[in-house]
């Protein structure tokens, strides 16, 4: 799988843009501010409808402008295929795949598998368990659609019983029907905890390898679930804590609390690691990424490097670099610098400036 072109109109700072990429390593180089990371974003939205930062679709749009629109051409086992995706500031987005519209926008995930990987992916390692949340979710239902399903109606089902737990403080009839809300609460969240549990099972065993070679050894990494409830004590614990829910007006129990720590030789990094290991743990974890999308699509994603060298040591920077030969990569960078340079074999390169991509013959 890779992607052969990106066109947008009235995205971010581009009034209109059309980039052809090689199937190899793609460089984008240029100073900041001038729009490098607005092209991973726009291809991170053709692949999971949302962009990776937390913003509303309107702040996509370019200003003075009603909407916006992406165009992806990717090729998968020497087919071409198309997505469009329409973002308008007053209307749902619009997508739709080689022409034909599809209803939800969730349904993109797993036609274009990418990996992003950012500066701000050390948030995952040493921010709080929201992060850790969105990464389980975002890399399952890339590879899991019955994950998908499962967890938009886990959160369907959640929002109306914390709508229910606020009415029944106005009508203490509405109490009984709660025991509905949460069968199915119990039915979603079961199976959603089983997938994470298996998940991260699967994610420590591809880790230890990687993270054993950048490491030589000398570190053993384990990745610990910590879910709010276990699967066989979701039921029990759920109804212990009703009278707490019934105060707070929210549902204090499942997997939207979960959590997982990242074990280093057995100490938790987030509290106790020192930068080096975080940042040696999160490049690890996107590595990690490729090779179970890949285990589990039979197909390579796309890798997005969003000015990464700058977080990594001269030793992380090889690895990383020495790990994405086989796979088409969009990375950006401030220069060409020696380490690129010596390190790389760019196949296509671009400057990036004021919102203009230029295509430069190496």
């Amino acid at each position: 799988m890779w992607i052969e072109s990106l066109e947008c109109k009235n995205f971010r700072n581009y009034k209109n843009l059309s980039v052809h990429f090689d199937s190899g390593v793609n460089f984008l180089y240029g100073d900041n501010a001038q729009g490098k990371t607005n092209i991973l974003e726009a291809v991170y939205i053709a692949s999971t409808s949302k962009s990776h930062k937390s913003i509303k679709d309107r702040e996509l749009i370019l200003f003075g402008e009603n909407e916006s629109h992406i165009r992806v051409v990717l090729k998968k086992k020497d087919v071409s295929h198309k997505i469009d995706f329409h973002i308008r500031k007053n209307n749902t987005k619009g997508v739709a795949i080689n022409g034909f519209p599809i209803k939800k926008a969730s349904e993109l995930y797993g036609f274009l598998n990418v990996v992003l990987f950012s500066p701000e992916d050390l948030f995952i390692v040493k921010n709080g368990p929201s992060d850790r949340r969105r990464f389980i979710d975002r890399e399952l239902c890339q590879i899991n659609h019955i994950y998908l399903k499962n967890l938009s109606d886990y959160n369907r089902v959640l929002n109306q019983r914390n709508k229910l737990l606020k009415d029944i403080s106005a009508n203490e009839l509405l109490k009984s029907t709660l025991d509905v809300w949460d069968e199915q609460l119990l039915n979603y969240g079961k199976k959603i905890i089983a997938d994470r549990t298996q998940f991260l099972k699967n994610l420590t065993e591809i880790m230890k390898v990687i993270h054993g070679r950048l490491t030589g050894d000398a570190e053993d990494i384990v990745l610990k679930y910590e879910p709010s409830a276990y699967e066989s004590e979701f039921e029990n614990q759920i109804l212990m804590s009703r009278e707490r829910d019934l105060v707070l007006g929210q549902t204090t129990v499942g997997p939207h609390r979960d959590d997982f720590s990242i074990m280093v030789n057995g100490i938790n990094i987030r509290k106790f690691g020192s930068q080096g290991q975080q940042r040696s743990a999160a490049l690890s974890l996107k590595l990690s990424e490729i090779k179970m999308i890949e285990q589990e699509t039979n197909d390579k994603p796309v890798l997005l490097l969003d000015d990464v060298f700058s977080e990594l040591d001269s030793h992380r920077q090889e690895y990383l670099l020495s790990e994405i030969n086989s796979t088409q990569t969009i990375l950006t960078g401030t220069g060409l610098d020696d380490l690129v340079k010596e390190n790389i074999k760019i196949d296509r390169l671009f400057e990036v400036k004021n919102g203009n991509v230029t295509y430069l013959e190496k």
